[in-house]
């Protein structure tokens, strides 16, 4: 009994040590095979770091900074093959590095080297940053890297290494047929370590042309997984992407590395612990700045009881 009780508790050190079955609440449900969000931070130290991803964003408490410009795009409208891949813990989609951003009060270029999702179930709930406490159905992120770094492991030693451009989903009536390329190959890549190779895509088909890209949200923190390191400067467009309920729920289809259906992909929101959101316009003072005409309007006019 007893050396059962220590093979049981040494394996389960194994599992945190090596962190390679970390886990969503999702597959965490029964039997703890797996480590959960809660416990990350035995994996991982940071992962019970003070500035950690994602975050829920009060609109009424965010800063409208001048600083953040729009961001200028190299490389997105350029058509590539790409590897996507189901690592088990969700599907990303690899990028050519010749896909750069800057601007944005970014210090210096930053190049592109992949693209991933996180979801709910069937289209449901799935986001991982929550605006003012809702939850999108998913999120995209666009994942780059300092210009002067070769691999992400070298960026994230520099806490600012990493630059992550964030996208909301909202359902819609309608089909978006841009999608469809990357929603089709999804059947290809339903289990952990498949992957296929997508041709003739360029990241300007995920982003529709008519959005409004000058509208974002930024703060500094982590990377929302394991090893959760704060090394992580977070732009998230206000204007969320549309996809059908058909689109948005295809990637249910695809299979957590330890067989179970791959949902509800997220990381639970963060505390901000005294950290400030910023946002790239001045929307947010427009109501203050009116009153404030306002009350000089009614300073300099007569009234009409003296009449």
């Amino acid at each position: 009994m007893l050396l059962s009780f220590v093979l049981l508790v040494f394996a389960s050190l194994m599992r945190i040590i090596s962190g390679a079955d970390w886990c969503y609440l999702s597959q965490d449900v029964c039997g703890h095979t797996c480590t959960g969000p809660d416990v990350w931070g035995a994996i991982s130290h940071h992962c019970s770091g003070r500035f950690q991803s994602p975050v829920n964003i009060v609109t009424r408490k965010v800063l409208p900074d001048g600083r953040l410009t729009p961001f200028h795009f190299t490389g997105h409208q350029k058509a590539f093959r790409g590897r996507l891949i189901n690592n088990g813990h969700t599907v990303h989609l690899e990028l050519p590095s010749s896909i750069k951003i800057k601007g944005g009060n970014l210090a210096v270029p930053y190049k592109a080297v992949q693209v991933h999702m996180h979801w709910g179930k069937d289209g449901g709930p799935g986001s991982e940053h929550t605006i003012d406490g809702e939850q999108y159905s998913m999120e995209m992120h666009i994942v780059h890297i300092k210009e002067e770094y070769d691999f992400v492991s070298q960026a994230l030693k520099d806490p600012m290494g990493v630059a992550v451009l964030g996208f909301f989903f909202q359902e819609s009536e309608f089909t978006n047929k841009k999608f469809d390329p990357l929603i089709n190959a999804l059947k290809y890549v339903t289990r952990s370590s498949n992957s296929t190779t997508l041709g003739g895509v360029s990241l300007e088909m995920f982003i529709p042309p008519h959005m409004d890209m000058t509208k974002y949200f930024r703060y500094y923190g982590s990377l929302t997984t394991p090893s959760c390191a704060e090394a992580v400067i977070w732009s998230l467009f206000e204007n969320p992407i549309l996809l059908s309920r058909k689109q948005l729920a295809a990637f249910s289809q695809l299979q957590f590395s330890n067989g179970k259906q791959m949902v509800r992909t997220y990381r639970p929101v963060q505390p901000l612990n005294g950290r400030q959101v910023y946002y790239s316009r001045g929307h947010v003072g427009v109501v203050s700045t009116v009153l404030l005409i306002l009350s000089l309007v009614v300073s300099y006019t007569p009234s009409l009881y003296n009449s």
